[in-house]
């Protein structure tokens, strides 16, 4: 299904994005990455605070590290201060490239469990289907949020994997 490679390809192609994003976004005003653009989660800002929260989550199930809590209406406030979420999002690249560093194929063998707070109970899952949605959950609402920044006039950077500089 997936191998040890694909996980750390996505892991740097993770980073590369959300550099570029950050970069993108900090060309706006605190005013204009908190502004509702009528997306899922309304901002910017809380789209990268909700993405970063579920980061947090995955990786913690995967590599048994520090966690947050569970709760959704905590996604939105994880990290409101800009100069906080770059710093917290940069730690959370490190992470799970990390992590990715030093998985195995071994490792996305058989089966993740953990007490999922969304459906109120016990959850079964593919270790390698919990490893593609820590990495499709990232692509979904980084699409979302290069739309908004888009939208907000502001410069985004390419998102074709073959273009990926090396480096990353």
């Amino acid at each position: 299904m997936i191998t040890a490679d694909w996980a750390r390809h996505m892991a740097r192609y993770n980073r590369w994005q959300n550099d570029s994003l950050v970069a993108a976004a900090d060309g706006l005003d605190g005013a204009a990455r908190e502004l509702d653009r009528g997306a899922f989660f309304g901002s910017i800002q809380r789209t990268f605070s909700h993405l970063l929260w579920g980061d947090t989550i995955w990786i913690a199930r995967f590599d048994g590290g520090k966690s947050v809590s569970v709760t959704s209406d905590g996604s939105l406030e994880m990290a409101r201060d800009w100069a906080q979420f770059k710093s917290m999002r940069t730690a959370m690249d490190q992470r799970i490239g990390d992590w990715a560093s030093t998985v195995t194929d071994a490792d996305i063998k058989g089966v993740l469990t953990w007490y999922s707070k969304a459906v109120e109970r016990e959850m079964s899952v593919s270790r390698a289907v919990c490893i593609m949605q820590i990495f499709n959950h990232q692509t979904h609402h980084r699409g979302q949020i290069h739309a908004m920044l888009t939208s907000a006039g502001a410069t985004t950077g390419d998102t074709d994997l073959p273009f990926m500089p090396e480096g990353y």
